[in-house]
C-alpha cells in the first residue's frame, strides 16, 4: 500500500512539472445589452516550468480578459485552467501601490497576507528591492518614486506571492521609450535569474519579441489562437536587433491581417 502511494505522489509531481499553466478549450462570454459576447474561443495554450510567453494582439481581442481567467479572477464560460504551482501573481498596468506606505511596507503588505511572519517581512522586502534593484528605496513613498520605480516596486511586490507563474498585463505600456526599455533588459534578468514562468500581455510587437521564448498572437472578436512564433534568438535582445526587427515584421504582418479580416481600425 505504501509503495502505491509512493508512486502515485511521484506521479503526481512529474505530471504538475510538465507545464506552469495548462488552458484546455476555454471561451469566455459577457451578457449586454445586446445579448451574449463571446469574446473568448476555444482557445488551448500550454506555458512550460520557466518559459516566457507573450500574448498578443488587437485592442479588445480578449487577452487581459484571458489573463484574468489564468489569475483566477473569473471564471470560464467553458473548458478548464490549471495552474499546478498555486495561484499565480499578477501585475497589472497601472502599479496599484498604497500611496500611504513606503516602497518596502507595500512590498511587506504582500509578504504578510502570504503569511511570512513579521520578523522575516523586512529582510525579505530588502532583498526583492535589491533584486529589482532598488535597495535603497526601502523608506520612499510612492509620490517620492518615478514611473520606471513605481513598476519596479509593483514587481517586486508580485515576486513577493512566492509564484512560479507570474502573469503581467502592459505593465510598461504607460512608460516612456528609454524607461520602458531599461525596464525590459531588467525583466529578462530577473526572469532569468527566478526561472519563473511569464505569461506577458501586449500588444507592442517588437516587446513581445524582444521578452519573449513564444509569441502567441491572438485573432479578434472573438480571441482564437491564431498563430504561434519560437523566438529563437539570443538572450539578452535590444528591441533595435536585426534579428527582433524581423521577426516582429512578419508578426505586424499577420497582426494586420487579423485586423484586416475582423474589419478593425
Amino acid at each position: 500500500m505504501a509503495t502505491t502511494l509512493a508512486k502515485a505522489a511521484e506521479g503526481s509531481v512529474a505530471e504538475q512539472t510538465t507545464h506552469a499553466a495548462r488552458i484546455e478549450h476555454v471561451s469566455k462570454s459577457f451578457s449586454g445589452p445586446a445579448g451574449s459576447q463571446l469574446v473568448l474561443d476555444d482557445i488551448s495554450l500550454d506555458v512550460a516550468p520557466g518559459e516566457f510567453v507573450t500574448l498578443l494582439g488587437a485592442s479588445g481581442c480578449g487577452k487581459s480578459t484571458l489573463l484574468n481567467l489564468v489569475a483566477g479572477l473569473d471564471k470560464p464560460s467553458v473548458g478548464s485552467i490549471e495552474t499546478p504551482g498555486g495561484r499565480p501573481a499578477l501585475m497589472f498596468q497601472e502599479h496599484a501601490l498604497f500611496p500611504w506606505l513606503t516602497a518596502g511596507k507595500n512590498i511587506e503588505l504582500a509578504l504578510r497576507l502570504r503569511g511570512v511572519a513579521k520578523a522575516d517581512r523586512r529582510p525579505e522586502a530588502e532583498r526583492l528591492l535589491e533584486l529589482v534593484r532598488l535597495g535603497d528605496a526601502y523608506g520612499k513613498r510612492v509620490h517620492e518614486l518615478s514611473g520606471g520605480m513605481r513598476q519596479r516596486v509593483a514587481l517586486a511586490r508580485a515576486l513577493a506571492q512566492d509564484s512560479q507563474l507570474l502573469l503581467m498585463d502592459e505593465p510598461f505600456a504607460a512608460l516612456d521609450a528609454i524607461t520602458r526599455d531599461v525596464l525590459h533588459g531588467e525583466l529578462t534578468r530577473i526572469w532569468d535569474e527566478t526561472q519563473l514562468s511569464v505569461i506577458f500581455v501586449t500588444h507592442n510587437v517588437r516587446e513581445a519579441v524582444r521578452l519573449a521564448q513564444r509569441v502567441v498572437l491572438l485573432s479578434s472578436r472573438p480571441g482564437r489562437v491564431a498563430k504561434e512564433w519560437t523566438v529563437d534568438i539570443q538572450q539578452p535582445r535590444r528591441i533595435e536587433d536585426a534579428d527582433v526587427a524581423e521577426l516582429s515584421l512578419e508578426i505586424t504582418e499577420h497582426l494586420r491581417g487579423e485586423i484586416r479580416r475582423h474589419g478593425q481600425h
